[in-house]
């Protein structure tokens, strides 16, 4: 019997937008060679993803959510300094 979940596609990217409720917007970029040319060439995509919190995070495809949503988040990879719930950059009173 094989697992469903090995069939799943998992990107890494980074949070780029968290202005809908209950989705953020996450920029995966991938790095490939051009076929003729050989120049390692950059690629952006954004996917719309499911969850509520936001930074590095790691991202897998999921059964369709809404419209534009087939993708949730699966783990924090890390968070920027300053960052919100942060706690090295409060001052203690």
């Amino acid at each position: 019997m094989t697992s469903r979940l090995g069939k799943r596609k998992i990107r890494s990217g980074v949070v780029v937008g968290d202005k809908m409720n209950k989705t953020v917007v996450v920029a995966v970029q991938t790095v490939r060679p051009h076929r003729l040319y050989k120049k390692l060439v950059k690629r952006m995509k954004n996917y719309k993803v499911h969850d509520e919190i936001g930074d590095k995070v790691k991202i897998m495809e999921t059964r369709p959510l809404s419209k534009g949503k087939r993708w949730r988040v699966t783990e924090l990879v890390s968070r920027p300094r300053g960052a919100q719930g942060d706690d090295s950059n409060q001052h203690q009173s």
